[in-house]
């Protein structure tokens, strides 16, 4: 093989890489546009649910305890720094166990955990954060829910936790928290650029019967939806 054709191959490879990434920029810019309606089941809309970003991940959140889930049974308050009983929400993100663990900064990325994250080489993980309150704004959307919706959406999140035999939730004992609130979790499924934490996320709207993308591999593609 000359050294002609090997250039050639390699320019092609580069090309056909050039090609998916145009595509998938194309495709995660466009097809959030289009949205799925939320679904009013007729009953009340009694119970405050909210999407929250920090610029990366979407976290949906949710109060800490009512008469449908009690949380803080489930993620023990006992499991954060702080040990604090009296939060009102709990916020639950789904995504890569190296971003969350190994990357608290885009500065801290590397190739590896980015390549492994992309391409379904990874585990995954469950961020929980409690809050004091919530506020809205550009990065955070409260919408009112009814009982079943929120039962529907609880089944969602719980889904994505992996359990122990005894059916307990598993912590992860890290201290690469980002807060004295907060604690990481064993979860199920493959992160990739296919399926982000925010895809997760919009999933998890259509499962409450709310408005969404109808996909989206971004925080973008959710809140343009709430504006």
């Amino acid at each position: 093989m000359t050294v002609k054709m090997v250039l050639m191959y390699v320019l092609k490879i580069i090309g056909i890489i050039i090609g998916i990434v145009v595509l998938y920029a194309a495709l995660g810019y466009f097809l959030p546009f289009i949205e799925v309606s939320a679904k009013d089941d007729g009953e009340k809309k009694v119970i405050p649910v909210y999407i929250y970003t920090n610029g990366v991940h979407t976290d949906i959140v949710m109060p800490v305890k009512n008469d449908v889930q009690d949380w803080s049974a489930k993620i023990p308050f006992s499991n954060t720094r702080s040990r604090r009983t009296d939060y009102q929400y709990i916020g639950v993100g789904w995504g890569d166990k190296g971003f969350y663990l190994d990357t608290p900064t885009w500065a801290d990325l590397k190739f590896s955990t980015a390549f492994k994250a992309a391409f379904w080489l990874s585990e995954s993980a469950m961020h929980c954060t409690y809050y004091e309150s919530m506020k809205e704004g550009a990065d955070c959307k409260m919408m009112m829910i009814s009982r079943t919706q929120y039962k529907n959406l609880v089944q969602f999140v719980e889904n994505k936790f992996d359990k122990d035999r005894n059916g307990n939730f598993v912590l992860i004992p890290t201290n690469a928290v980002y807060s004295d609130h907060d604690a990481f979790y064993d979860a199920k499924g493959k992160y990739s650029f296919l399926y982000t934490c925010n895809t997760w996320a919009n999933d998890g709207l259509k499962a409450a019967g709310q408005t969404a993308a109808w996909w989206t591999p971004s925080d973008f593609g959710i809140f343009q939806h709430y504006k």
